[in-house]
């Protein structure tokens, strides 16, 4: 905490004579220049405000669809498809991962292919390339390709593949934050390999893995808004059928954001509590929750030295 000094005046000591000690009391320093920038934000965020409600925006077309039927419906398939294609980039990620520390040079080049091809093109070029796979392999499975890879296959090949190439760089980095001393001891009480991955390390490394895959996870709610391309019915494809027809563009991509907004905001507390789970046997005090941080600063603001 900044502070001031004011000295008191000398006065006698307690045998009559000038005490050489003076006492001193602590003034807060005030900071005005935070409520200044305060007042800025303030006033910025109010003209921004006031520039999209008068603008010329028609946000009873905004009410009008907010909850309609096919745009939620859409909002529906876009959370299916994100939570079937992070289940499968978990399970390809932890595959590609393990193949990547693995021993045998064979398994370690083709998972190190999987992720250099994958994390370095575009996710809507490879979603385009499972649509039109067709043309490379015109019969699959002895059936007409096109009726193999429907909207859904192709969403979730394209958005799942590719998430399991950026899983795999975050599961390899939290299977080696792992002390090798417990792989030791491990293989000294008789343990495989195996079990070793399965009943030492990984749960060890899930502190390490979960937030950045929560974070992945909430990236792929909104990276699911591509999959109109392949016409997978998400609720971005939802709204665009809308706005085509009424022409009310702005409206609907409000409704849009909405949507998305409600979605990560739902999984981001979800993520937030995951951790603060696994931090239990890290952490001697586990971070606040959001309402402990809300009753805390509702009525305060005070710095954490106590200063205004």
């Amino acid at each position: 905490m900044t502070t001031s000094v004011d000295k008191v005046p000398e006065g006698p000591g307690p045998s009559g004579t000038a005490s050489p000690h003076h006492p001193i009391r602590a003034v807060p320093v005030r900071h005005y220049g935070r409520w200044v920038s305060a007042v800025v934000v303030v006033g910025v965020l109010a003209a921004l405000g006031a520039a999209f409600a008068g603008g010329k925006i028609t946000w009873s077309t905004t009410r009008e669809f907010l909850f309609n039927a096919d745009i939620m419906a859409g909002a529906g398939n876009t959370l299916f498809i994100s939570v079937a294609s992070m289940v499968l980039g978990l399970v390809l990620g932890v595959t590609a991962a393990v193949m990547r520390m693995s021993g045998n040079p064979v398994m370690s080049g083709v998972a190190w292919l999987y992720i250099w091809i994958f994390r370095g093109t575009p996710v809507i070029v490879q979603l385009l390339i499972w649509w039109n796979l067709a043309l490379v392999f015109p019969t699959m499975f002895g059936q007409d390709t096109n009726k193999v890879i429907t909207p859904l296959v192709a969403a979730l090949l394209g958005l799942g593949i590719n998430e399991g190439a950026y899983m795999a760089e975050i599961v390899r980095a939290g299977i080696q934050s792992v002390d090798e001393g417990q792989t030791e001891a491990s293989h000294a009480l008789g343990m495989s390999k195996g079990q070793t991955m399965r009943r030492i390390v990984l749960p060890q490394a899930m502190r390490v893995i979960v937030p950045p895959t929560g974070n992945e996870f909430i990236n792929m709610l909104k990276t699911s808004s591509l999959a109109f391309v392949v016409t997978y019915p998400e609720v971005m494809l939802k709204v665009q059928d809308v706005y085509t027809n009424n022409l009310a563009v702005m409206e609907l991509l409000f409704v849009a954001c909405f949507w998305y907004l409600v979605l990560t905001t739902v999984f981001s507390i979800g993520q937030f509590y995951l951790e603060r789970r696994y931090a239990r046997g890290s952490s001697r005090n586990l971070p606040p929750t959001p309402l402990q941080k809300i009753k805390a600063n509702m009525f305060s603001l005070r710095t954490p030295g106590g200063a205004l």
